[in-house]
């Protein structure tokens, strides 16, 4: 008899009370259904009690567990990252590209061309709750496709404006689409073991770097021949592969299992457990249907309340700290060093706001190594975070930003300037990712696409601001605006050791109706490789 055993998580374990208080339950085809002696192959009989394996239950959690991590997860990295590079990573750095080339093509003044790239992120906060919305309503597979075909639509309209007017909405539209573009996130956690899944969510980070080098290696390419039209039109094709392979994409077994379907959930599973060669758990599969998802509401429950508030500073520390260095950056190494900003800045103003220059194969070059810069963070956070957990590498993240911006208080040469940015920006990309692990396993299946759209939502809510402080607030006083992005991750760093859930270690949460102590130490109230039956037993 072939007998599969399967570690049970905190998040997966249930008491008897929950199966005999109205909680369905649904048989996997092929084991047995009565209690009979089993005969191995030498003879030997097993004893009946352990001959019947249809008295354990297990849930989608157990199931993810005990296929593992196989061929189906391979496939699903490599479609998330698609999705990752193609519908966000090249999309916002085609802004850096776009801005200059219409500011002096259209002879825009700056607040316009500034606003090019403020209407993206007003498009991006409006919707992503939107988004979250729909994936926890109508399914994660559903609220993707929609919104990366919305954004190819706009984003090949987009190379067709006539007049300023015309791509700034149109660009707003395509923002709203990049909204969902997280939800790839929460499909793709939904599919991974325990252990695999945060170092899976951190090297997605990795097709964001792929994204924005080929955008890159796009615009020396055609910028000098066709303009920036055929960009915008040739950057947004890739997501018509996306679209195409998005009929592949299974609907999270999770969300089936919350809504109802417990068939689908099941061939789900045989599926990816076909696909991995590795064989089902047996038992029933235990559904908790539940209509009500996706209410902003269950964000704020006694259990949520305190997470969902400093989650949404977390991140909107995060954007505003990571896009705000980005501007920094090009102040600084146009200043030579900190403190010419000033002087350089009252020659600025003499001259003329149309004053232009098309970006050069040098600006290209730096554009590619300020993205290669990221890669270090990755790596670095994809050490510690199953190390010293989530929160902790978080708070670490926000202390090095903090501590490398006062460092620049001691108007460094330009080397040492360049090294302390690098490594700021390592840091700070790096706590973007944790945040990105983090949010999926803190919330439950009925509400995680919504949390995370609305963390995703304040983050561009930062990503608004930071040019007023990066751009505005550097004219009038150098040293105020690092106190001011020092102190935000400073606070950022606290509020993620105040966090009040380690998910560490822990599964996924398939329903917000659990015990609550289990949720806050991430334990099962029983010993890992032990499984409960029906009736008490243990196997």
């Amino acid at each position: 008899l072939r007998v599969v055993k399967f570690r049970r998580t905190g998040e997966s374990s249930r008491s008897d009370e929950d199966v005999i208080s109205g909680e369905h339950e649904i048989q996997i085809e092929g084991v047995r259904t009565e209690l009979e002696p089993v005969e191995l192959e030498d003879g030997a009989a097993v004893p009946k009690e352990f001959a019947n394996p249809t008295d354990d239950t297990f849930m989608v959690e157990d199931a993810v567990e005990a296929i593992g991590f196989g061929k189906f997860q391979w496939k699903l990295s490599v479609i998330t990252g698609l999705a990752w590079a193609s519908n966000y990573a090249m999309e916002m750095m085609i802004l850096s590209i776009l801005a200059p080339q219409l500011h002096c093509e259209w002879r825009l003044p700056s607040w316009q061309v500034a606003l090019l790239t403020s209407v993206v992120f007003v498009g991006m906060m409006s919707s992503s709750t939107l988004w979250g919305n729909i994936s926890d309503q109508y399914g994660r597979k559903t609220g993707l496709k929609i919104s990366v075909l919305w954004t190819l639509y706009y984003g090949i309209l987009s190379g067709f404006a006539p007049v300023y007017s015309w791509i700034l909405v149109l660009r707003g539209l395509v923002g709203f689409g990049i909204g969902g573009v997280p939800q790839s996130v929460t499909l793709y956690a939904e599919f991974l073991p325990m252990k695999a899944r945060a170092k899976c969510i951190l090297l997605i980070e990795v097709f964001w770097a792929i994204g924005t080098v080929f955008e890159v290696l796009l615009a020396v390419l055609v910028m000098p021949t066709l303009g920036w039209r055929w960009l915008l039109i040739l950057s947004a094709l890739p997501l018509l592969l996306f679209a195409v392979l998005c009929f592949w994409l299974p609907e999270s077994a999770r969300y089936d299992v919350l809504s109802g379907n417990q068939e689908k959930a099941i061939a789900t599973l045989k599926r990816i457990a076909t696909e991995n060669g590795a064989p089902m758990p047996l038992g029933k599969l235990i559904i908790s249907r539940q209509e009500d998802r996706g209410k902003m509401r269950d964000l704020f429950t006694p259990h949520f309340r305190w997470t969902t508030l400093l989650l949404w500073f977390i991140w909107f520390s995060n954007a505003f700290s990571y896009y705000g260095l980005v501007l920094l950056t090009t102040e600084f190494f146009q200043a030579g060093d900190v403190c010419s900003i000033s002087s350089r800045r009252k020659e600025v103003k003499a001259k003329c706001s149309l004053t232009c220059e098309y970006l050069t194969e040098e600006d290209y070059t730096d554009l590619l190594w300020t993205t290669l810069s990221e890669f270090p963070g990755v790596l670095v956070t994809l050490w510690i975070i199953d190390r010293i957990g989530r929160k902790k590498t978080m708070a670490l993240s926000f202390f090095v930003f903090s501590f490398c911006s006062l460092l620049l208080f001691l108007c460094v040469g330009r080397n040492v300037l360049t090294v302390l940015l690098f490594i700021a920006r390592a840091f700070i990309s790096g706590g973007f990712q944790a945040a990105y692990v983090y949010t999926p396993e803190v919330y439950p299946t009925a509400t995680r696409a919504l949390g995370l759209g609305t963390c995703s939502g304040m983050a561009r809510v930062g990503a608004l601001i930071t040019p007023f402080i990066a751009q505005v607030m550097l004219e009038s006083s150098v040293y105020l605006t690092l106190v001011v992005y020092s102190g935000c991750c400073l606070l950022a760093a606290v509020a993620s050791c105040f966090l009040p859930i380690e998910t560490k270690g822990r599964g996924l949460q398939e329903s917000s109706h659990r015990e609550w102590g289990q949720e806050m130490v991430g334990k099962g109230s029983h010993s890992p490789g032990v499984t409960r039956s029906n009736s008490g037993s243990q196997e």
